[in-house]
């Protein structure tokens, strides 16, 4: 199934914020937290330094996103996020495909993420899309890593760093 993905523009923004809240119910299945951060608006989203990209469902509206942050020479991938009615069909996989196409494209050699280690939609997911884990490293990486801990996100499960590398065929070499 070959779906159209695009830059997200202003007016989906409210269904950027929907899919991000729709996906997040996982993680209450899985934690069953008593409260769960809600998600950032879209329109806060598109305000970030960096790009967001959608993939179109069938009705040509937003059915998942992927938003990286261009910040102090750092690519990040900030969040990625499908619809619950659209898992499993290789769109998440796309988006992050098309990420990194658009982050090489932008001069980055390398992309981060912060994620949950054992949670197969996460790190295990993203592993078999050439990230590898990391030690945060930089200063961003900190300031990612408090913002975790002042919501949170690591009383649920052990969170990890990763990085892909978007200039080595073979990825990057975790221990460098």
């Amino acid at each position: 199934m070959h779906r159209r993905i695009r830059f997200a523009r202003p007016e989906d923004a409210p269904a950027i914020e929907q899919i991000e809240n729709e996906a997040d119910r996982l993680f209450d299945d899985r934690f069953r937290p008593e409260t769960w951060p809600p998600a950032p608006t879209g329109t806060e989203r598109l305000a970030e330094p960096g790009f967001l990209l959608v993939v179109e469902g069938d009705d040509g509206g937003p059915a998942g996103f992927v938003h990286v942050l261009e910040r102090d020479g750092v690519c990040h991938l900030e969040q990625l996020s499908v619809t619950p009615g659209h898992a499993r069909q290789g769109l998440g996989r796309a988006l992050v495909e098309a990420a990194k196409d658009e982050a090489r494209a932008r001069g980055h050699e390398a992309i981060t993420l912060r994620t949950y280690a054992d949670v197969p939609w996460n790190a295990p997911f993203y592993a078999t899309a050439g990230f590898v884990e990391q030690a945060p490293s930089s200063p961003f990486d900190d300031g990612l890593v408090a913002t975790e801990a002042r919501l949170g996100l690591d009383r649920y499960a052990r969170r990890v760093q990763m990085v892909a590398s978007l200039t080595e065929a073979d990825g990057l070499d975790p221990h460098r």
